[in-house]
């Protein structure tokens, strides 16, 4: 069956594509730098499918390093591209950092395939919209000025795959415009597995709930929302991984739309940060100790998809609700006290 490249293959989303392809039929090949993933996922991914993927630890910065990997590769089809820094947060104190890493490693990449077919998948984000104007969003809203560095470098990086699917045939690319991954495998063998002090809402809810945080802190509380805090389309990440297989499978068979294609991934429902607090307190039959604090810079009040396009085109629906993306998290972070390895 085919090989399809996994870059960033180790870290969340990563790793549980890793799965699905596998599960699909195909052979992922893992190319990751390890700075925000730990290698042991390869022992658990190996636990979940029977079989250790193909690694090769890499930095996708490093131009030559790149352009010798792909030439030394052969059968690879596909490529889902993952790698890249992903916090909003961090992009608005360190923008450099951003730009540097997500725009050097996607150039390298499209630069060694030049001279061959390859089918792309990209890592985009609901943050290319900004600020919607009309809910839920749908694929042809205006991609407004972007809040954040992290959300221009997913725009930007758009325009570089438009462009150049536009001037190179060996190009059939989608961008996947996800809404926020959340969740783990039903294993409990993989899940989010933050660096540090998490970036992203649930792990921060977990990391608080087992005792690893002292509280958590909601951002804000005085947004226009019913609750006051944002709003955001949750999705189960192992849904999420099925929607990079769906792709990987419209681009094999020819996508009527042409060479260069975007699609919302999400569920089309908004969860506030706080309705989000209480499906995890149901789910792990606790209470959560969290405490407002300000906003923060580069925040989205509130933004849900509409999904119609990739339930019609994509073939792909998300399948599982806010309950299983609460419980799965909760039984990762438990995985994890009693696993301490990882």
């Amino acid at each position: 069956m085919n090989k399809i490249l996994v870059t960033g293959g180790t870290g969340y989303i990563g790793s549980h594509t890793v799965v699905e392809l596998f599960n699909a039929g195909y052979t992922p090949v893992i190319v990751d730098n390890l700075s925000n993933s730990n290698i042991k996922i390869l022992d658990q991914i190996e636990r979940i499918i029977g079989v250790r993927p193909e690694f090769h630890q890499l930095d996708l910065c490093d131009e030559n390093k790149t352009r010798e990997f792909v030439r030394s590769q052969s059968g690879i089809t596909g490529v889902i591209h993952f790698a890249a820094s992903k916090a909003v947060g961090e992009s608005v104190a360190d923008p450099l950092k951003y730009y540097h890493n997500n725009f050097f490693s996607l150039l390298n990449l499209l630069n060694s395939y030049r001279d061959t077919p390859v089918n792309f998948v990209f890592s985009s984000s609901c943050t290319v919209y900004g600020e919607p104007d009309t809910l839920p969003v749908t694929e042809s809203a205006p991609v407004k000025k972007a809040t954040s560095p992290y959300g221009n470098t997913k725009q930007i990086a758009e325009e570089i795959l438009s462009e150049t699917a536009l001037a190179y045939n060996n190009y059939n690319i989608i961008a996947l415009r996800y809404f926020n991954p959340v969740g783990a495998h039903d294993t409990a063998l993989i899940g989010e597995l933050p660096n540090g002090v998490p970036q992203n809402l649930l792990p921060f809810i977990t990391q608080t709930a087992i005792g690893k945080r002292e509280k958590l802190t909601v951002f804000g509380n005085d947004y226009d929302t019913p609750d006051g805090s944002c709003i955001r389309d949750y999705i189960h990440v192992v849904d999420l991984a099925k929607a990079h297989v769906a792709a990987i499978n419209l681009l094999e068979k020819g996508n009527p739309n042409g060479r260069y294609d975007v699609f919302n991934i999400g569920t089309g429902n908004g969860y506030s940060v706080i309705e989000a607090i209480s499906a995890f307190e149901k789910a792990a039959g606790q209470k959560l100790n969290y405490t407002f604090g300000p906003r923060r810079e580069g925040d989205i009040i509130k933004v849900w998809g509409d999904v119609t396009k990739s339930s019609k085109e994509l073939n792909w629906t998300a399948q599982l609700g806010i309950d299983e993306m609460m419980a799965s998290a909760w039984a990762w972070e438990k995985y994890l006290k009693d696993n301490p390895i990882l």
